[in-house]
């Protein structure tokens, strides 16, 4: 480490020269500037440099350099396990650099570090196009992109990574890169899961796709229906198109215009039903769905964007997460999976959520760092509440899915929906025949593993 009067006289350089703003501890505005997502995350980095462009992402990586300090990076700072924070850290926080700009001739965008899914949607919207996202509107997309990226739009689009163009990078060396197919190719494929384990990423431009219109079904069922609701929808997506989507999730009933007030509070299991097209469309896939019993409806035509925040969970609670990629998806497994709801934390935000896979995720490229892309369905416990004292029942509860459904689960998983759970679950999430092949593209961009806080990948 830098002495005490090095790191002073850098510090005060790196308020000079940033046109960002910088945060140290004792600043005001440095405990707002470190929290995150996840209340469950509390850590004091040593340094917060909140950049406003690429070229304060390099200042700010030299000073980290300079002190030897290890380097974090904020997106959106919405990750469970708090990548975008580190005890004694550098952050580098992109939260200012949010500029998306859209081709619609090329059907591309570009988007800069700090930018979220609501950044990017609204941009692509006037234009009737779209492309993977996550199915929040408050995740960055970054850390979304370059870690696999699931979504609403996966099984018409492929997932995130099948729409990378190109990466924008600051690198360990504070170098700027980029990576595409043709320019640091290597570079290029190792950004297609691995994450934000090779430098800092300014900015991505992805493969946009046409989606004039989009239509969407929701359909709230009491906890007992559940088990039929599941294997209705298991159906409906084995009989449908792609451009079919969506969800099974156990909630609490929200307060919103579209629940019945006497169900708001209690557990129930929902169906979402997606459909890249039109309404006449969506009820088509929709039918059987619909036939069955239920307590409430919500079916039509609503903008994509709109999709994106309907479901997102507030800031500022306390996160537990995981999933398992499951080998397929029998009775009895369906019977597991709605038995263990009725332990679930409610009322909280907490979801229970059994997700589809097949379509454009399956037929998408086999070589990336993404093993788990031909597992048909995801089982993904998303514990979520506000009080400390339910910490142990909450993450005891997504533990249990896990276990409960381990029988059938392929071993592989999908890195952005699980916290710190060791050195193994970043092994499946890559891929054992992965990580050699990353691990040397490690060690040629950050051979010092300077960029350390995520599913990390040491350089060999």
């Amino acid at each position: 480490m830098a002495s005490l009067s090095k790191a002073g006289a850098a510090l005060a350089a790196l308020r000079e020269d940033l046109a960002g703003e910088v945060f140290a501890p004792g600043d005001g505005g440095y405990d707002e500037a470190r929290a995150v997502f996840n209340a469950m995350i509390d850590r004091r980095p040593a340094v917060i440099a909140q950049c406003a462009d690429a070229t304060d992402v390099v200042r700010a990586v030299r000073f980290g350099r300079e002190l030897d300090l290890p380097i974090a990076v904020r997106g959106g700072g919405h990750s469970v396990a708090g990548t975008a924070l580190g005890d004694g850290a550098l952050v580098v926080d992109l939260r200012r650099m949010h500029r998306v700009t859209v081709d619609p001739a090329a059907e591309a965008v570009r988007v800069e570090g700090g930018a979220t899914m609501s950044h990017l949607d609204r941009a692509t919207q006037p234009y009737g196009l779209a492309t993977t996202g996550g199915r929040a509107s408050s995740t960055g997309v970054g850390g979304f992109v370059l870690g696999g990226g699931s979504g609403w739009l996966d099984r018409a689009f492929g997932l995130a990574v099948d729409n990378l163009i190109g990466v924008e990078l600051v690198t360990a060396d504070a170098e700027r890169v980029h990576a595409n197919a043709d320019e640091n190719p290597e570079l290029f494929w190792a950004l297609h899961g691995g994450g934000g384990n090779f430098g800092v990423a300014t900015a991505l431009t992805l493969e946009l796709h046409e989606l004039p219109e989009f239509a969407v079904a929701l359909l709230l069922y009491l906890p007992k229906s559940g088990p039929d609701a599941v294997r209705t929808f298991r159906e409906v997506l084995a009989t449908g198109p792609d451009e079919v989507g969506g969800a099974v999730l156990y909630l609490t009933g929200p307060p919103a215009e579209f629940v019945p007030e006497h169900l708001v509070g209690t557990l129930l299991c929902a169906v979402l039903l997606t459909y890249t097209g039109g309404e006449e469309d969506l009820r088509r896939s929709a039918r059987p769905l619909l036939a069955l019993p239920h307590e409430t409806e919500l079916v039509g035509a609503r903008p994509y964007a709109d999709l994106q925040s309907m479901l997102d969970p507030p800031p500022g609670l306390r996160n537990y997460w995981s999933a398992e990629y499951l080998t397929g998806l029998p009775d009895k497994l369906v019977d597991v999976f709605c038995a263990r709801a009725e332990d679930m934390p409610v009322p909280t935000c907490t979801q229970h959520l059994l997700l589809p896979q097949g379509g454009a995720v399956a037929a998408g490229p086999h070589d990336y760092p993404v093993p788990y892309r031909d597992a048909p369905w995801v089982v993904h416990p998303f514990g979520c509440w506000p009080d400390p004292a339910d910490d142990e029942r909450a993450v005891a509860w997504v533990r249990d899915v896990r276990a409960d459904v381990g029988p059938w689960s392929t071993g592989e998983v999908y890195l952005n929906f699980i916290g710190e759970e060791g050195a193994e679950r970043v092994r499946a999430g890559l891929g054992a025949g992965n990580l050699l092949r990353l691990e040397k593209v490690k060690r040629t961009y950050d051979p010092d593993n300077v960029f350390r806080f995520n599913h990390n990948i040491r350089p060999v």
